[in-house]
C-alpha cells in the first residue's frame, strides 16, 4: 500500500506562494541542476511504501492544501556533520481538498485512505483555499 508523508509548509501563506518559492530555488539550481530537495532531520523507517507512489502533503495555514510527489529519499550530510533526509519532490504542484490540520513537528506518515482527493482543475482554480477550507470546515464542500 502506498504511504504518504505531511509536513507544515512554515512560512508560506497559500499554494501560489510555495510555487513560487519552487521556481525560485529551481532557478537557482539549489539541490541540483533540476531536483527539488526538501531537507528535513529523519530518515523516513518506511522509504519502500512511500517510494511506491507517495507524496508529501502540505499544511498551509492550519490545513492540508497540496501535494507533491516524492520521488526519491536521499541521505544527506548538513554543513554541520548531522544526517538528513532529502526529499526529492516533483516540482509541480496537485492541489487537494483542504481537510484541517493542528501544528506538529516534523512529518508525520499519512496513509493512503486518509489522504484528500485531488481537487480537479476547475475546482482549484475556481475556489480560494482560503474559502474552500472554510467551506470543508462548515461541512459545506
Amino acid at each position: 500500500m502506498t504511504l504518504h508523508l505531511i509536513k507544515l509548509c512554515v512560512g508560506v501563506e497559500n499554494i501560489a506562494d510555495l510555487q513560487r518559492s519552487i521556481d525560485r530555488r529551481i532557478a537557482s539550481g539549489k539541490g541540483g541542476a533540476h531536483d527539488y530537495i526538501h531537507a528535513t532531520r529523519m530518515m523516513p523507517k518506511r522509504a519502500e511504501e512511500i517510494l511506491g507512489g507517495g507524496s508529501l502533503y502540505w499544511v498551509i495555514k492550519g490545513s492540508i492544501q497540496v501535494r507533491q510527489r516524492i520521488l526519491e529519499l536521499r541521505s544527506l550530510s548538513g554543513a554541520d556533520g548531522l544526517k538528513r533526509c532529502g526529499i526529492v519532490l516533483e516540482p509541480l504542484l496537485h492541489p487537494v481538498r483542504p481537510v484541517p490540520r493542528r501544528v506538529f513537528q516534523g512529518w508525520r506518515y499519512l496513509l493512503a485512505d486518509d489522504a484528500p482527493p485531488d481537487l480537479s482543475g476547475d475546482q482549484a482554480e475556481d475556489v480560494p483555499a482560503e474559502l474552500m477550507a472554510q467551506l470543508v470546515s462548515l461541512g459545506l464542500a
